[in-house]
């Protein structure tokens, strides 16, 4: 069958305009059910192209040339182009070029250097070197878990398989349960606001006053908790949120000392029955709390809550590349990303893009997901270290990614 070019159109041929709808909704499935209204949508939507044979064959020539001069317009925009999203060029690190695992837990940004806690050591990144920080050196434990730094005195906290240590000035100090009041051992979450230091464990929160060294517990004797498995805490002057395995979000409000939970509503394990009414899911693996913004992830979707409505994401209706989320961090209140075991994901309150390795052959792969629900492939030559991301921070414009096959830089491409 012979394929009509659109400068090849016939004026006055309705059998040669249906060929050539034709041709074109086999190109693109975008394109069908727009035939109709493309050749007669000056006139009226509804009307056949048969129909618009008969007002053809009737009108004036230079309403002909309208016709075609419409369709010219049209065609370009049933093929508009997808949202301009961030662009990136990766450079990926694991241990041939200085890190000491390439399991890298987390990743925290300082200034110029960036901090990688790995399963080997807790590694920083300075001055195109890697320096890395072991047992030796008085780590709690090998495997560095979480991180967070203190902007005022620019100390680094790392939660550990085996304790929080402190690493300040090129020194470490260690916290456990028998030299501390550290509650367990196992530090899943570190968080620093002001002079104190919150941290998440495999028994339940607590908080140390950097000013008295006093330590405060948080579990079910005191919270709404439930399961006392925390997982990840965000604090910040006003309020301070624990996500928690099993037991939903814990939020504590600063000023009146009081906690609140946050649970799902449908009470299912893995069946959303009332989207948007609540948090997405019981079990909570990190929260982040941004421009009086909750994000929270789950393995089963995310939440955004503004304090008054929850909006839920889940794969079957947004940009996300898997439910299963070990992360997430927001940039403001509208604006996220998140880290799932298939590919790193970010949200600019309307479209989404995912970053990663493919998941059928391991090129770079980037796709764009319009508010329409169109996912658009993007042309790159880099991706993450893998695909299944554990941490991310912001460094400026750029982005550094904690995968379980190394750390990425991102670098901003201008566009």
């Amino acid at each position: 069958m012979k394929k009509l070019a659109w400068n090849a159109l016939p004026m006055n041929d309705p059998a040669r305009l249906r060929l050539w709808f034709r041709q074109r909704q086999q190109v693109s499935p975008r394109f069908a059910g727009i035939a109709s209204w493309q050749v007669s949508g000056f006139l009226r939507l509804s009307w056949s192209l048969s129909a618009v044979h008969c007002c053809l064959n009737s009108l004036p020539r230079v309403m002909t040339l309208w016709t075609i001069a419409l369709l010219s317009v049209a065609a370009p925009l049933a093929f508009a182009a997808p949202p301009e999203m961030p662009r990136y060029r990766f450079e990926n690190f694991t241990t041939a070029n200085g890190l000491p695992d390439n399991h890298v837990f987390a990743v925290l940004v300082d200034g110029d250097r960036v901090w990688a806690g790995t399963e080997n050591g807790l590694a920083v990144y300075e001055n195109h070197a890697w320096k890395t920080y072991t047992t030796a050196d008085g780590l709690a434990h090998r495997a560095v878990l979480s991180l967070a730094l203190d902007k005022r005195t620019g100390d680094v906290w790392a939660g550990t398989m085996a304790g929080l240590s402190r690493i300040s000035g090129g020194r470490i100090d260690s916290y456990t349960q028998l030299t501390s009041g550290l509650s367990n051992d196992v530090v899943y979450g570190v968080s620093v606001e002001g002079e104190n230091v919150w941290v998440a464990t495999a028994a339940g929160g607590c908080r140390l006053d950097l000013r008295t060294g006093e330590w405060t517990l948080y579990n079910e004797r005191n919270t709404p908790m439930i399961e006392i498995w925390t997982y990840g805490v965000s604090a910040t002057p006003t309020k301070v949120y624990y996500a928690v395995w099993g037991s939903g979000v814990l939020e504590y409000d600063q000023k009146t000392g009081r906690w609140d939970k946050y649970e799902d509503p449908d009470g299912e394990n893995e069946i959303v029955l009332f989207k948007d009414q609540g948090l997405i899911h019981e079990i909570v693996t990190s929260v982040s709390y941004v421009d009086n913004i909750l994000w929270a992830a789950t393995y089963f979707g995310d939440s955004r809550y503004d304090g008054r409505y929850w909006h839920n994401f889940l794969t079957k209706d947004s940009g996300l590349p898997s439910n299963f989320t070990n992360f997430i961090k927001g940039v403001d209140d509208k604006r996220a990303w998140f880290c799932t075991d298939k590919g790193l994901a970010y949200y600019d309150g309307v479209n989404w893009a995912v970053y990663r390795p493919s998941l059928k052959d391991g090129k770079p792969e980037m796709t764009v997901r319009d508010a329409e629900g169109n996912v658009t492939p993007v042309a790159v030559t880099t991706a993450p270290a893998h695909n299944y991301v554990l941490g991310i921070d912001f460094q400026g414009d750029d982005i550094w990614v904690a995968t379980a096959k190394g750390l990425s830089h991102g670098i901003r491409q201008k566009q």
